[in-house]
């Protein structure tokens, strides 16, 4: 893993034929995340999510990232999709095998026109764990 001092997490790019769709998406994954027991065992729960979601996103152009903590502990086991220029969205009450709906949302969010995630084909996990959605800096506008 690299380390990389503009974003202080761990990184995993996967490489892929799929080329530039998927290569502007981002999932961000909680790998200090509980289960729901709330567990303190070793690998955490979110660490065994990350795992699963960089098997879920083999041979594709998906990069997987992990954080300490994205602040969502009263949902659990917590993610983020991120895309230039695009919303941005925080998930929770995943599971550990989530992994393979994350992957399936950022390839929804990346062949996206209009920079959201469409509720049509979202993985149920993903509609139902909605946290936040985050609008890009450059949409805000100031009012006077």
């Amino acid at each position: 893993m690299e380390r990389d001092s503009s974003f202080p997490a761990d990184r995993a790019d996967i490489p892929s034929d799929d080329g530039e769709a998927l290569a502007g998406v981002t999932v961000i994954v909680c790998s200090s995340c509980r289960d729901e027991t709330g567990s303190d065992a070793h690998p955490r729960a979110g660490a065994l999510l990350a795992e699963d979601t960089r098997r879920a996103a083999s041979g594709q152009d998906i990069r997987i990232r992990t954080v300490e903590c994205l602040g969502n502990c009263k949902r659990r086991l917590s993610a983020a999709l991120l895309r230039d220029g695009c919303w941005s969205y925080v998930f929770g009450d995943l599971t550990a095998t989530s992994g393979a709906d994350l992957v399936a949302g950022a390839k929804l969010f990346a062949t996206s026109t209009d920079g959201l995630i469409p509720w049509r084909g979202r993985p149920d996990s993903l509609k139902r764990g909605l946290v936040a959605r985050i609008p890009p800096l450059d949409l805000l506008k100031d009012r006077p």
